[in-house]
């Protein structure tokens, strides 16, 4: 794509969306979105502390086809998120926050970001969840919960190696079994 600045992250999301997109079989012309948690703390003046104690979050959409997702590669729907995530700064963070007082939105189940063309990113593979110890032991693995399970849900943890991502993926069970058999996505995926 002519740039340097993808992440890791960014690239790993886009061959999700587009393996899952791919796996659900949906109309070429039908509108595919990944909606991302972007993180505040860095992005308002002067930034949050890291010890801030809460969440300084807000979603963000990006939004194509699912024909445009398909046929234009893995590095062009990076890019779209890539594009997206880059663009959130004080003035976006500010204008979403003072928006959301004017129109306060509280999520629930059954809401807009939930849909066969949606997948919802939720968690961080920042967040040390490995390294919590509430008195029984190290953590061996990591679940969202059953309160958080929808068609598209995507949640993202630190794998317990150093630089490994946990992955917890809700979708329904024909598209998991297509996902399984599909190449392009078993080719980057270890299990463990």
């Amino acid at each position: 794509m002519g740039i340097n600045s993808i992440s890791s992250l960014q690239a790993y999301l886009a061959h999700l969306w587009r393996c899952v997109t791919r796996c659900r079989k949906l109309d070429a012309e039908k509108e595919v979105i990944i909606t991302i948690p972007i993180g505040a703390r860095s992005r308002v003046n002067p930034p949050l502390l890291e010890g801030y104690f809460g969440n300084a979050i807000h979603l963000k959409q990006v939004k194509t086809s699912a024909k445009e997702l398909l046929e234009n590669g893995l590095g062009w729907g990076a890019m779209q998120i890539n594009k997206m995530v880059s663009s959130q700064n004080y003035e976006e963070v500010v204008k979403i926050y003072e928006g959301w007082v004017e129109n306060p939105v509280i999520l629930k189940k059954g809401s807009a970001y939930e849909g066969n063309n949606r997948l919802l990113i939720s968690s961080s593979p920042r967040y040390n969840i490995y390294g919590n110890d509430f008195g029984w032991g190290k953590p061996i693995g990591v679940r969202s919960g059953i309160a958080n399970k929808s068609d598209g849900k995507i949640a993202l943890f630190p794998g317990e190696k150093e630089g490994s991502v946990d992955i917890e993926v809700c979708i329904l069970q024909e598209t998991l079994e297509a996902l399984e058999n599909d190449q392009e996505f078993m080719e980057f995926v270890t299990k463990t």
